[in-house]
């Protein structure tokens, strides 16, 4: 093993922090398409982190279908079974006893949330455009350019070419389309607005404003939008509900959209006087001034990262046609496009102050979406959230600690009435009202550790940023509440006095039983995170020395009979269950406890039972199997699994298709391109391990990356030429000593604060 403490010279903008650099993407980043959307699966998806929007790109008739982050159903409510509790001994026992039929009953009856199921996030209304005179059309192309996040349909209609262009912007708070055509008084349209909500209604306001107002249902969550029209020549009329432009050389429409909702236990709020503030600010603001306020917000975020995996002649064809071709032809630069696509939608669907991304992040069309289109905790919203930190893009995890705040606060309720517990818990599922209570059903609703694996979260920002402030003020303190919980929760296996979590499940397989292998492992990890960080900030020895005693009574995993890990304490994995949950599979990743160095036996047996698993699934399975070979350092397998989704599990417009669509499967697809590339989980000696291209695929055979993150403050940049590291970039942004792996080297690296260090292929000095 090689130790340096060198510092390369280099200009002083490799010193700068990346978010100073908004250096242009070194190919373009374009989705494009020769035809309009059919179906809302290929429409264009774009968003401020709030308001979204989805763009059809049609000739004569246009479809913008919008969203806003907080209109869902329901009302502010509390979702605890007061009283539960005392059933709680009972169902352990029926389960220690073999009876898990009559557990559940009896947990039906008694155990469950009240209401027994939680809200759904709603679509908020659609803009229609119609075009009377656009015929004879040729040249069309619609097509988002991530790095400008603005989509755009272009064609030429009897001799005229017209242009839409459309962004959300964050800045300004409003979704902005410009409608223009190359000559002058040629652009003429009628605009209309609507919603699926019965109780809305439309009118115009003035000569160029339609207004929206509606209600969710009675007692719930009120809602307006305005959309202002402004024209550049021509003129402006208004109907009853529509807005007429005449003559035209370009016109601006500005949309605004606002909730009641002020909160999760407050929906008083006047969406009114909100939309009416946000039209006013943007009054006196032409396109190119919201545009450049966009693109200062948005591109400082988006050109963190920058990858290049190389690319073919395939880049010459539409993006829905090279999703039919990946499988048989190599287009590592869709694979580019796609984990770039990913870094977009969660920019566009998660920033500071909003919510957090939901099961299809910020866009949705249906007043009932598949699974009400919530947050579930016991894969899919932290799937959502992997790519967060190393990606770069750690702001965009703001909204996530915001929701684990709240739900904190209603799952001491939760702790209390169902287990008699300090501290606070949160099942599988949440929606804007903060439920964390057990819905559905109790055969997988019964699962205690959603607000554990969050948690994680918070860790991981803390060792990718080195925030103590946040550690002490807002993550510890959550942390030790959920840890304090599973003090009280766990219980002693009467068979082996071994720790065990129960009654819960193995998401979403086997019913409610006692001591699944995932909880375990998640708990684990929580006590020791909980502990270090107690060390890190010097407080509660007490508590710690108590969390690190019952850690190592937790039941440990275990090898089954066909060599795979067990997914609960009995050896009764069926190797022919190919189901799409990889659950006791978790302390791979996104956990760390079981690794191909570390604990070589565990890990032969977590892979053993993804081959059983096998490589099918749905969107988000495979996104999250692209994660799982990688920590196995098998690239080819990951690439495969990251094929396979590209051309099963994606839909025209690149959405993750589960199916139907959810969003979780983009991101974890773009997080597991990001472990193929840079791993930095393991530590050895108490050093952050930092390995590089550790499942590099014969497939990528030269490339680059830069701007990713490693634990312990680091900023990696990698170039490869066939297939072999070329040169590591090293920015530490805490001065941390860490080791560099590559290839079977190691090097440890002393570092300083701000400084930058070059490392070749064998890791010497560059």
């Amino acid at each position: 093993m090689k130790h340096f403490g060198f510092l390369i010279f280099c200009p002083l903008f490799l010193l700068l922090p990346s978010c100073l650099l908004a250096f242009p993407p070194t190919a373009p980043l374009i989705l494009w398409y020769e035809h309009p959307a059919q179906k809302w699966v290929e429409a264009i998806p774009v968003g401020n982190g709030r308001l979204g929007g989805m763009v059809f790109g049609g000739i004569s008739n246009e479809h913008l279908q919008f969203n806003e982050d907080t209109l869902w159903t329901g009302q502010p409510h509390e979702y605890q079974h007061e009283g539960a509790s005392k059933h709680l001994p009972q169902i352990r026992q029926l389960l220690f006893d073999g009876k898990q039929k009559e557990a559940e009953d009896l947990a039906m009856r008694e155990f469950m949330s009240v209401p027994i199921r939680q809200n759904a996030y709603q679509p908020f209304g659609d803009v229609y455009l119609f075009f009377p005179d656009h015929t004879n059309v040729n040249h069309y192309r619609r097509e988002l350019d991530l790095d400008r996040a603005v989509a755009t349909v272009s064609y030429q209609a009897n001799g005229v070419q017209y242009s839409r262009e459309l962004f959300a912007t964050r800045p300004d708070h409003v979704l902005v389309w410009k409608i223009s055509a190359d000559k002058p008084a040629k652009v003429n349209f009628t605009i209309r607005m609507e919603s699926p909500h019965k109780s809305s209604r439309v009118f115009t306001q003035g000569e160029g404003q339609l207004v929206l107002n509606g209600q969710v249902e009675e007692g719930g969550v009120r809602f307006q939008s305005r959309l202002k029209v402004q024209a550049s020549g021509g003129h402006v009329t208004a109907s009853a509900d529509s807005v007429i432009v005449e003559k035209a050389d370009s016109a601006l429409l500005v949309l605004a959209a606002a909730t009641s909702l002020k909160t999760y236990k407050d929906i008083t709020g006047e969406p009114a006087s909100r939309c009416e503030s946000v039209i006013k600010s943007v009054a006196k603001k032409d396109f190119e001034r919201l545009l450049a306020a966009h693109l200062a917000d948005y591109q400082p975020l988006f050109r963190r990262v920058q990858l290049d995996l190389g690319q073919t002649d395939a880049t010459k064809l539409p993006t829905d046609e090279r999703l039919k071709r990946v499988s048989q032809e190599p287009d590592p630069q869709l694979e580019t496009l796609y984990f770039q696509f990913g870094r977009y939608l969660l920019i566009a669907s998660s920033r500071p102050g909003g919510q957090p991304a939901n099961l299809q992040g910020l866009w949705n069309d249906q007043l009932k979406p598949p699974w009400d289109s919530k947050w579930t905790v016991n894969i899919n919203t932290e799937m959502n959230y992997w790519q967060a930190e190393v990606c770069n893009l750690s702001e965009c995890a703001e909204p996530l600690f915001d929701l684990i705040d709240e739900c904190a606060i209603t799952g001491r309720k939760t702790a209390q009435a169902h287990y008699a517990a300090r501290g606070w818990v949160l099942h599988h599922n949440t929606d804007i009202w903060r439920g964390t209570a057990p819905i559905n059903a109790s055969n997988h609703g019964i699962w205690v550790t959603g607000g554990a694996w969050l948690c994680h979260h918070l860790w991981e920002h803390y060792l990718f940023t080195g925030d103590k402030e946040f550690l002490k003020r807002r993550a510890y303190p959550v942390m030790k509440e959920a840890a304090l919980f599973f003090t009280d929760f766990l219980v002693k296996d009467p068979r082996t006095g071994k720790l065990i979590s129960g009654p819960s499940n193995s998401p979403e397989e086997g019913g409610l039983v006692m001591g699944p292998t995932m909880d375990h492992q998640i708990v684990r990890e929580l006590f020791g995170n909980t502990a270090e960080a107690a060390s890190v900030l010097g407080v509660d020895k007490e508590f710690t020395a108590t969390l690190t005693q019952m850690r190592a009574e937790i039941a440990p995993n275990k090898i089954g009979r066909y060599g795979q890990l067990q997914e609960w304490l009995e050896d009764v994995d069926d190797p022919k269950n190919t189901h799409r949950h990889c659950s006791h599979l978790w302390a791979v990743y996104p956990g760390s406890e079981i690794s191909p160095r570390g604990t070589p036996d565990l890990c032969a047996a977590a892979r053993q039972s993804l081959i059983f698993r096998g490589d099918g699934g749905t969107g988000w399975s495979k996104a999250w199997k692209i994660n799982f070979w990688a920590r196995f350092l098998e690239g080819d397998h990951a690439h495969k699994m990251l094929v396979e989704a590209l051309a099963g599990n994606t839909f025209p417009n690149l959405f993750d298709a589960h199916p139907p669509f959810q969003i979780d499967g983009n991101f974890g697809g773009t997080a597991g391109i990001a472990e193929m590339l840079l791993q930095s989980h393991e530590q050895e000696v108490g050093r952050r391990v930092i390995e590089l291209l550790p499942a590099l695929p014969t497939a990528w055979t030269n490339g680059s990356v830069t701007g990713l993150h490693a634990r312990g403050g680091f900023e990696v940049d990698l170039s490869w030429e066939a297939g072999k590291l070329k040169q590591a970039k090293i920015r530490s942004a805490l001065g941390h000593p860490c080791q560099i792996r590559y290839a079977g080297k190691m090097v440890w690296l002393s570092t300083r604060p701000g400084k930058t260090y070059s490392l070749d292929s064998g890791l010497g000095p560059a």
